[in-house]
């Protein structure tokens, strides 16, 4: 008879086997092929120590170093390591509170007993071989060393930007950074942070229980080499940006010039600056708050972020875009009888020569003129309405690149702001307008809003004939996306603006030119005035400009606010620029101390 008990024997015995292999299965994955325990248990007894890269170097247009790196060291502590010390001596090394070494130690033993904690950061070289004559005295603390950023010129705050610690939310967002990393906060810092930073090595060492080190891990074969960051050669030229900021002094406002051709920015001056040493290393925790509760708004870029009226500058967009659409002529004729009246709506203008035709109403800046003119675009029969007319109009804005991003390679740039049809709409209802109605803009006041950057970004397209280039701060390695972008105003129409643009500061004497202040004997140098109004104060003065006539080099816009005509500040300091820039140097020596005398924020205070 069959044993009934024989065939558990070998469901048992099957069992057995089964549950031996999945033991040997998990050993092996424990063992061979899951690593973390085995990462866990070299956590232990390894730590690995960071090698900051040296941060990419910084050249002007010419070559010209701008921002370099010095050595710098962060005191680093281990509380576990810690042994009686002399808390007065370190202090006094270090030129810290003896309550502040105190409050990071109370912080280090939070964090960790056995993981390094920064105390100091960005110890200087002076203060750091003071130090480490004494540092072993000290023990539980050692010393990493990082770099800072030096200036070979306190220049260009704006444009260079600066260095910090980096904060909680860039290290979620990111695994590159660690707490206690640094990072560019803005400017070129900012933009182009991944190739300036470079890649962070990884020196490995053993270490026992107490985290003390015992040397390296396997004599370092492990340790990678920290990668320096690329080196940036910038488009804008250190001499033209010192000279700007030296004019814009005990003044508020900006200046912008570009290279017509390439769209590359020779300066970006935006006032009142600041010194981009003032940022850097321990004191920056000091100067950051005072600049950021200073009422006159250093840290401000009004080159890329302020909004300005662009007044008369405008007529000349105004006058191509009457050219194109056929409502305006070069021999067209309006008289001005000191201003423009119609409909009970009167825009006053100063006494010149009347009647005028287009050139000559460039020249002097005639506003009966392009009131016309923008009447005459507003109110074109082959449009529906005004809705239509307006909105062909803004078209033609657009096309300069005004009322939006351009694209710089710099943070914070704005769009400024151009009014829609709909704008006008809500204001007054659909059927409540017409061209009489906004009438100022005719003239670049009411709601436009461009900034310098848009207006120098405007003066290359006329400069230019038609297009402008991308306009960027950096040259190599050259940024991507850069276009060739056209305006939709025909070639054609350019020269009877620019001949007016040109008489303006070359005319004879007593003709009418509005910026003959700008004239410089040996460029032909063509420009536009603008006076913008201000509900706040005394008027701005502005000035656009390009030069020389027939082969621009540079364009240019400036803007001092409460500065009054555009003749009066505005003109002068961009025929400076124009003159530094193409000559290499300023022989207008009596127009050069006549703005550099000149202090328009204590006459605003006062």
């Amino acid at each position: 008879m069959k044993n009934p008990f024989e065939n558990r024997k070998y469901l048992i015995g099957g069992l057995l086997i089964l549950i031996s292999i999945l033991y040997v299965i998990k050993l092996l994955h424990l063992q061979i092929i899951d690593k973390s325990y085995r990462l866990s248990a070299n956590n232990n007894v390894l730590t690995f120590v960071p090698q900051f890269p040296a941060r990419g170097l910084i050249y002007d247009r010419n070559g010209e170093l701008i921002v370099y790196n010095e050595a710098a060291y962060d005191l680093m502590v281990i509380p576990s390591q810690l042994e009686d010390f002399d808390t007065l001596e370190l202090c006094n090394s270090l030129n810290i509170d003896i309550s502040y070494l105190e409050q990071k130690l109370k912080e280090a033993r939070n964090y960790s007993r056995y993981i390094p904690s920064s105390v100091v950061n960005q110890i200087s070289s002076v203060n750091y071989a003071r130090l480490q004559e004494k540092l072993y005295k000290f023990p539980g603390f050692y010393v990493q060393p990082r770099t800072l950023r030096k200036y070979s010129k306190d220049i260009a705050a704006h444009i260079l930007g600066y260095v910090g610690e980096v904060n909680k939310k860039t290290i979620s967002e990111d695994s590159y950074y660690k707490l206690g990393d640094y990072i560019g906060i803005n400017g070129i810092e900012k933009s182009y942070e991944k190739l300036l930073r470079g890649e962070k090595g990884v020196n490995i060492y053993l270490v026992d229980v107490y985290h003390r080190r015992k040397g390296p891990y396997q004599n370092g074969r492990f340790d990678t080499m920290a990668v320096a960051g690329s080196d940036l050669t910038t488009c804008f030229d250190s001499d033209l940006q010192e000279y700007g900021e030296m004019l814009m002094n005990n003044k508020i406002g900006s200046i912008v010039a570009i290279e017509p051709s390439s769209g590359e920015v020779l300066s970006l001056v935006s006032s009142p600056s600041y010194k981009p040493s003032l940022l850097v290393g321990r004191q920056r925790s000091i100067n950051y708050p005072k600049l950021i509760q200073d009422t006159l708004k250093p840290l401000f870029n009004r080159a890329l972020m302020a909004s300005y009226p662009p007044g008369s500058t405008f007529k000349t967009i105004n006058g191509l875009i009457g050219l194109q659409e056929g409502v305006l002529f070069p021999w067209t004729s309006y008289s001005c009888n000191l201003g423009y009246y119609s409909g009970g709506v009167h825009v006053s203008c100063h006494a010149h020569d009347s009647p005028l035709q287009l050139i000559g109403a460039v020249k002097n800046s005639c506003n009966a003129y392009f009131c016309n003119t923008y009447r005459s675009i507003l109110d074109d029969p082959k449009f529906n309405d005004i809705h239509d007319s307006f909105e062909n109009w803004r078209k033609h804005l657009i096309s300069f690149g005004l009322g939006q991003k351009l694209g710089l390679d710099l943070t914070n740039e704005l769009a400024g702001f151009i009014p829609k049809a709909a704008y006008f709409d809500r204001i007054y209802g659909e059927k409540g307008w017409s061209s009489l109605t906004v009438i100022s803009l005719s003239i670049g006041q009411g709601e436009l809003g461009l900034t310098p950057l848009q207006m120098a970004n405007m003066t290359s397209v006329i400069a230019n004939r038609g297009y402008y280039i991308s306009p960027h701060i950096i040259k190599e390695p050259q940024p991507a996306g850069l276009e060739r972008h056209y305006a939709d105003i025909d070639s054609a129409y350019y020269s009877t603006i620019i001949e007016g643009m040109d008489q303006a500061v070359n005319g004879m004497p007593g003709t009418g030119s509005t910026a003959r202040i700008a004239r410089i004997d040996s460029i032909r140098l063509c420009g536009k005035t603008g006076t913008a109004q201000n509900p706040h104060g005394k008027d701005h003065s502005l000035f656009i400009a390009f030069a020389p006539k027939d082969d621009p080099k540079i364009a240019i816009s400036v803007i001092v606010e409460n500065g009054g005509f555009g003749a009066t500040y505005a003109a002068p300091i961009a025929s400076l620029m124009i003159e530094k820039y193409l000559k290499g140097k300023v022989k207008r020596k009596w127009i050069e101390n006549y703005i550099l005398e000149a202090n328009l924020i204590d006459e605003k205070q006062d």
